[in-house]
């Protein structure tokens, strides 16, 4: 699997309803040959905070050849996908240091 970890990508993601948001990628992982990325929302009041909740999305191709990024939809899938990307950007943290 190749893992890659990203900083200072921004992107500009349009939600169904036509919504603007920007994310920073943290993280991207192919896995069983589906490329993941890891998000976390990208605002002034919170880009510097090192508490910040992530999302996982899948990248995926239209029918004209387009990738877009969509939510996973499928339980197993997710369980899976979120486990790993928990692994890679939390495996460093030693909450028992004192």
């Amino acid at each position: 699997m190749a893992e890659e970890f990203m900083g200072d990508e921004i992107f500009t993601l349009t939600d169904e309803d036509g919504n603007e948001s920007e994310f920073e990628l943290i993280a991207s992982q192919e896995i069983d040959g589906v490329m993941y990325v890891a998000l976390v929302p990208y605002t002034e009041e919170n880009k510097d905070s090192d508490e910040q909740d992530y999302v996982v999305l899948k990248l995926m191709t239209d029918e004209n050849g387009e990738e877009m990024l969509v939510t996973i939809d499928d339980d197993d899938e997710f369980e899976k996908v979120a486990e790993i990307f928990e692994d890679m950007l939390f495996d460093e943290i030693d909450y028992d240091a004192e």
